[in-house]
């Protein structure tokens, strides 16, 4: 069996992925489809002063699955409702490079469990502190490290700048 990427609606990824499942069991081709794939991570936003977890998908659009292609199952699972079509050169289906696979793999694997936090913040922007030692201060960006997810920002304390490392979720844009 080899892994396949479908083209389907945006915005519909995972209920393609069930209907193309449930599909399968009915029709009795289950035997040919191995594993639907919807790579996805889940980011964590604040929206007024509140966590809200959302689930992002990697490549909106596109579906990843793992089948046995012949001519039935190409035919049945092209004609699942909101499948556009199998990704490859003239409408003919490519299997992926098994190193591309590993890649795509590798990357849900290392983002699964793990939230990721959705507000960006850039250097010299100012920002409100809202949790920790120092709430309600104001302050600059000063650096950014987006892997540990966490800003410096510059406040004065007692009339001096004084930089202060802090979570994303600690600080908020000022308005």
């Amino acid at each position: 069996m080899d892994w396949y990427s479908l083209r389907v609606l945006s915005g519909r990824e995972k209920k393609v992925r069930d209907s193309l499942l449930h599909e399968a069991e009915e029709g009795e081709i289950a035997d040919k489809i191995e594993d639907v794939l919807v790579p996805s991570e889940n980011v964590v936003e604040m929206r007024g002063g509140k966590k809200v977890v959302k689930n992002k998908v990697f490549f909106p659009g596109y579906i990843l699955v793992k089948m046995e292609l012949d001519k039935e199952s190409r035919h049945f699972v092209e004609n699942i409702s909101g499948i556009v079509s199998f990704v490859g050169p003239k409408n003919q289906p490519e299997a992926l490079k098994e190193v591309e696979i590993k890649r795509i793999l590798g990357e849900v694997e290392s983002m699964d469990g793990r939230e990721v936090i959705g507000t960006r913040f850039f250097k010299g922007e100012p920002v409100k502190i809202v949790d920790g030692p120092f709430v309600d201060f104001t302050g600059l960006v000063q650096e950014v490290n987006a892997e540990k997810q966490k800003v410096t920002v510059l406040i004065s304390v007692f009339g001096r700048s004084t930089p202060v490392e802090l979570e994303y979720l600690q600080v908020e844009h000022e308005k």
